[in-house]
């Protein structure tokens, strides 16, 4: 089972599939995992089994150690293309999230100006004003979406709160064509039941989600670590392509990642 957790406010920097150079932020618990999602292939393993420790660093903490890294930043990590929030859980649950973005900006000004900031999020704070206003302050707000199709979202991310495509729909408008659009694909089985969000009919409705909702950019991807869920499978990339090939005919920005 898989339970890779970041001990550290600041982690890295890694080499990430699709930003590059990353410095990772974890604005959640050092040794367990806050999460809105309870996701199959999460490399964090499931909530259930990361919860010895609910304590988040508090804002003072991740300012310290943020600061202290990116203040001679070239010499303690090398160069770097991202500040990326991400780490044990979902980062937007953190209650003072949008202060220590407005801090993060600050210090990517001052020490690193050529560095991105950029969020892993799976959009399930974007109802709240101050979470959404920060996610479009930084350069690359990434929200995921792993199928236009609730049933399929239930399956394999298990929402832990009242999950509505509608809303979701409803609360992205604001992030139209400035947001990047995250999907995993993947197939196999989970508790008896059959998962793959690659079937003609899951494409045809993702397809339609990315007009009607219109993301500055789009990162495909799929399984490249141990999951949790035992019985998960790849998807190559040759089928990515194809299911993301009409979409880069209309002219959307895609990236692709085995």
């Amino acid at each position: 089972m898989s339970t890779i957790l970041f001990n550290e406010i600041i982690f890295g920097p890694v080499h990430s599939r699709r930003l590059g150079t990353s410095l990772g932020v974890n604005l959640l618990p050092r040794f367990g995992k806050w999460c809105s999602f309870d996701c199959l292939y999460c490399e964090c393993g499931f909530n259930k089994d990361g919860k010895e420790d609910n304590r988040l660093p508090t804002v003072d903490e991740v300012k310290v150690a943020l600061e202290s890294t990116l203040r001679d930043y070239t010499k303690n990590t090398g160069k770097i293309d991202t500040i990326t929030f991400s780490g044990n859980g979902e980062p937007t649950m953190h209650p003072d999230f949008a202060e220590i973005i407005d801090f993060a900006l600050e210090m990517r000004a001052k020490y690193c100006p050529e560095a991105k900031v950029s969020v892993l999020s799976n959009a399930s704070q974007i109802h709240k004003p101050a979470v959404a206003a920060a996610l479009l302050r930084t350069d690359n707000p990434i929200l995921k979406i792993d199928s236009a199709i609730e049933e399929t979202t239930q399956i394999i991310d298990r929402p832990q709160f009242l999950y509505s495509m509608k809303s979701l729909k409803k609360n992205l408008e604001p992030f139209r064509n400035k947001f990047v659009l995250q999907t995993m694909f993947l197939r196999g089985e989970f508790e008896g039941k059959a998962i793959d969000n690659t079937t003609e009919t899951e494409v045809n409705e993702w397809r339609k989600l990315v007009t009607d909702i219109e993301p500055r950019e789009i990162m495909v991807y799929t399984i490249d670590r141990e999951t949790p869920a035992a019985n998960l499978q790849k998807v190559s990339v040759e089928e990515m392509e194809k299911i993301t090939a009409p979409l880069k005919e209309l002219g959307y920005r895609i990236s692709i990642s085995g």
